[in-house]
């Protein structure tokens, strides 16, 4: 009778400790969050492309280690490209000498690939076309900017207009925004590395899953000449870029000559981007900072990602 109720003691103990174990592994799942990113991996000038395994990759979400649950790299069927070409309707006329490399650009975009042009004008971006592969469709509403100083209003307000309401409901595509502006905010021409319309545009961006690149080019207007707007711009630029991952290009306080180099870098870099999954350990959904490494590789990350709520496996 002693070594049933021992042998019953001991049982109802390692029932009772194996419920305890199952609460925080349940509460650790419960907490955990999820989220994708598009990161681009970028080869010696010249180099083939790299061959980069899921066992290369780190990636930590606001400092703290996330698990990759997937890896690939967006080409053929596992890519749907999406193209938006932000113009500023406030450039200086001169940027049709742009319109040959413009063309272009549109052109050399995979077959497959949806594109469209958007003009910033007062605080919207104003599409010409619905994404499309009809190049001509898309290139019909390329036309000379009115040149009114500060017609955008802001470049940023402009491209949170944009990232809202992105012209497809496709989730799974992968979303680029060439911005071609000089990107002085209007409403707050100092330039302020917290400027508030800058940061709604980067957690706008983020949460719509873009990824941001910025060919400078000045506005009309006798401020957008100065080295104080120059500067201000082309900085507030650089943090939209690198905040989705994307890439910034300028040269120096004047308009550069030709935008083909510009175009052909990030052809490059489109053709060298992957997409990454994973789940983190952040306890609620938004937008947190990342970082990713890439063992024997240069990679171009976003340093901000949204992450939305988790619970065994499945997303709310």
């Amino acid at each position: 009778m002693d070594l049933i109720r021992i042998g019953a003691r001991y049982t109802a103990a390692a029932i009772a400790a194996a419920a305890l174990l199952a609460v925080p592994a349940l509460a650790q799942s419960e907490n955990q969050t999820q989220g994708q990113a598009v990161v681009t991996v970028l080869p010696d000038k010249n180099a083939p492309a790299p061959n980069v395994a899921q066992q290369d990759l780190q990636v930590k979400i606001n400092g703290k280690a996330a698990t990759i649950t997937n890896w690939q790299p967006l080409r053929g069927e596992n890519d749907r490209l999406e193209v938006v070409l932000m113009l500023d309707g406030g450039a200086r006329t001169s940027l049709s000498t742009q319109f040959g490399d413009i063309k272009n650009f549109i052109n050399s975009l995979p077959p497959d690939a949806k594109a469209t042009l958007g003009y910033m004008e007062y605080g919207t971006t104003r599409l010409v076309s619905p994404l499309t592969t009809d190049r001509n469709a898309v290139l019909k509403g390329l036309r000379i900017s009115s040149g009114i100083p500060g017609q955008n209003a802001s470049a940023y307000i402009c491209l949170s207009d944009l990232a809202k309401h992105w012209p497809s409901q496709d989730r799974g595509a992968r979303r680029i925004v060439v911005m071609v502006s000089d990107g002085v905010d209007y409403y707050n021409p100092r330039y302020d590395p917290q400027d508030p319309y800058m940061e709604a545009s980067v957690t706008d961006s983020v949460r719509a899953g873009l990824v941001i690149y910025s060919i400078y080019w000045q506005n009309t207007g006798r401020f957008d000449r100065t080295w104080y707007a120059n500067n201000a711009g082309q900085n507030l630029l650089l943090q939209v870029t690198q905040a989705t991952g994307g890439n910034s290009y300028w040269q120096g306080m004047g308009n550069p000559v030709a935008f083909q180099p510009y175009f052909k870098d990030i052809e490059r870099r489109l053709g060298n981007q992957y997409e990454v999954a994973f789940t983190s350990p952040a306890s609620k959904a938004g937008v947190e900072s990342m970082k990713v490494k890439v063992n024997g590789s240069k990679i171009d990350a976003p340093q901000q990602v949204y992450v939305g709520r988790s619970i065994a496996g499945g997303a709310m």
